[in-house]
This record gives structure tokens, C-alpha cells and sequence, in this order.
């Protein structure tokens, strides 16, 4: 058996399968990501389900969700394998005025030996939502795999 296989393989597990997965339809939507990023789109979940990448997140304006939704058909017109669920951050604010509420996210401050696998599995009991954490925190981070101690970062809140 080769490293291939243990990795990916049978001896693979659902973890590291879903990672894979994962990381392969993230660059297949890389554009749709690309569009959500400079729309301002920020993500609370992005994660794979049933073998498809699952957005969630907030757009500035209804524009922007429909921008990131062009996108996502240009890549794939049946949009089978992917599934984008984008609240409009005006629609937030007016549920919250009528009693709604909004979730609460808290400051984190980046440790000797952190990365945002380990805080995830920290906040959220799950490493594969370090991407969660990574585009709540756009402004300060440009790369999931470069954070530095003493650094702030924003966790959204686990039921957002």
C-alpha cells in the first residue's frame, strides 16, 4: 500500500477524504471566491457535505450575492455540486431590530503553536472549520497557513 492509499485511499479516513474533497472543489470555485472576496461577501461556513462545498455567509447587498451566484454558474451551470446559502447583511440588521437577535462572535488571540486547524477544533470540536474562521478575519489574514502570535482574530460564533 502506498502513501497515496493511505492517504486517500481505504486506510484514508472520512476526515482526510473530506479534506480532499474539500480542497479540490475550493479550486474549482476558486473564481466564485475570488468574486465573494472582493464583493465583500464574508463566509461562516464553508465547508463539504454530501461530496458538495457548502457556503454560507453574508452579503453586503443583494448585487453582491447575485454577482457570486453568476459566477458559480459560469463555472458549473448545473450548480450539482455546490450549494450557496447568502443572507443579505440588510435582512440581518432588520431581523435583529425585530427581536431576532444576531450571533456573537469572540476575540481570540493567536498562540506559540496555533493554527487555525487547532483553534477551530478548539472553538468548534472540528479542524475542517478553520475556513470559517479564516474569512471572518479577511481583513487581517491573507493566507489560512500564515498567522502570527499575538494576532486577534474574530470567531464567528458556532451556530452562525
Amino acid at each position: 500500500m502506498g502513501l497515496w492509499d493511505k492517504m486517500f485511499g481505504s486506510g484514508a479516513s472520512d476526515e482526510e477524504v473530506a479534506q480532499k474533497r474539500f480542497d479540490e472543489l475550493k479550486q474549482k470555485y476558486q473564481t466564485a471566491l475570488n468574486v465573494a472576496d472582493r464583493e465583500q461577501i464574508q463566509f461562516y461556513n464553508l465547508h463539504v457535505q454530501d461530496n458538495k462545498l457548502y457556503m454560507r455567509g453574508i452579503a453586503p447587498t443583494l448585487e453582491a450575492r447575485n454577482k457570486l451566484g453568476e459566477q458559480l454558474k459560469l463555472v458549473n451551470p448545473t450548480e450539482d455540486d455546490v450549494v450557496a446559502e447568502i443572507d443579505i447583511r440588510e435582512t440581518r440588521a432588520e431581523a435583529a431590530s425585530v427581536g431576532g437577535g444576531t450571533a456573537q462572535a469572540v476575540t481570540y488571540t493567536v498562540k506559540s503553536g496555533d493554527t487555525l486547524s487547532k483553534i477551530s477544533k478548539e472553538q468548534y470540536g472540528n479542524s475542517s472549520e478553520y475556513m470559517r474562521i479564516f474569512y471572518a478575519n479577511r481583513d487581517k489574514l491573507t493566507d489560512p497557513d500564515k498567522i502570527q502570535i499575538g494576532q486577534q482574530l474574530t470567531i464567528p460564533d458556532a451556530t452562525s
